[in-house]
């Protein structure tokens, strides 16, 4: 059968194996093939050329752009579920998409940069620090990347993002090492490299305790105080404390090194805490909230639990 519009040219075609249907139009040009074992849409356009295949036991979908070249592998494509342990990805160039976080590391000048698409780049930064050499992406996530966390000590990439999981990759390979899913968005997190102890705040305003081994890891224990989502998270190294800032004004101090679960509450602010940061030098946590305050808190002085 072939059919001529204004807009498109179609050919219909029946044969026993498989029904063909090609279009040419102005904007695209699209094949359409449905056979026994499989279904193959090839669309041809200005902007990209994508082919998708359902096949029984998966779905695969290739698309090559101006700026990208993706290929999506759902294998058991039946189930309505796709475990992120079930799908590959892999991309040459990711597509051009907002920065949701970043994690600097000084020793090596190496810069990561999370993005809204869930995708981690990396790069290194010259020395006068004018120029930025690409030398990885990550596709970590399914969506917004909200932590990232780089480790020198172990070559560690580890993130977590709104798709609620926390992963992390080898830094040297770019494999994906291992993950965890936590039960609502996670927002931000934290790391101690010597005891190799993940923190990861979430949207319910619970905090994980994960231990992290090279291609595990084991939930410890969950930290509840908060009646907010968490915000944002600084680790004291040398005293072993977590901060907490939080939607609900208030920041928690939980004293991890004591391993006796004690914990006091900071307030100072009047509209949810956003950020924080710790400074080892001078022992201070700096706050900011969206009440316009920064907060400047000094740990040296003993407070009731």
């Amino acid at each position: 059968m072939l059919a001529l519009g204004k807009q498109s040219v179609t050919v219909l075609t029946l044969g026993k194996q498989s029904v063909t249907v090609l279009t040419l139009g102005k904007q695209s040009f699209t094949v359409l093939t449905l056979g026994k074992q499989s279904f193959t849409v090839l669309t041809l356009g200005k902007q990209s050329f994508t082919i998708l295949t359902l096949c029984e036991q998966n779905v695969t979908v290739l698309t090559l752009g101006k700026e990208s070249v993706t290929v999506l592998t759902f294998e058991q494509a039946e189930h309505a579920h796709v475990d992120l342990e079930e799908t590959k990805c892999y991309s040459a160039v990711p597509r051009a998409s907002g920065c949701s976080t970043m994690d600097y590391n000084s020793e090596t000048r190496r810069l990561f940069v999370g993005l809204d698409n869930g995708t981690i780049s990396e790069f290194l930064l010259s020395d006068d620090f004018n120029r930025m050499q690409t030398r990885r992406d990550y596709l970590a996530h399914q969506n917004r990347v909200t932590g990232i966390f780089f480790t020198l000590l172990s070559e560690w990439v580890l993130s977590v993002g709104r798709d609620k999981y926390f992963q992390w990759h080898c830094s040297e390979t770019g494999r994906r090492l291992g993950g965890y899913q936590s039960s609502s968005w996670c927002t931000c997190l934290q790391y101690d490299g010597e005891s190799k102890h993940a923190f990861v705040g979430d949207y319910s305003g619970s905090i994980s305790v994960l231990k992290v081994e090279d291609n595990n890891c084991t939930l410890i224990t969950s930290l509840k105080g908060h009646s907010g989502s968490i915000r944002s998270l600084a680790w004291d190294v040398e005293k072993r404390l977590l901060f907490s800032a939080s939607f609900d004004q208030s920041i928690i101090v939980w004293d991890i090194g004591g391993q006796q679960g004690t914990a006091y509450e900071l307030q100072g602010h009047t509209e949810k805490v956003q950020a924080l940061a710790y400074s080892s030098q001078s022992h201070q946590l700096l706050s900011g909230g969206a009440d316009n305050r920064i907060v400047v808190w000094n740990m040296h002085i003993k407070r009731n639990e």
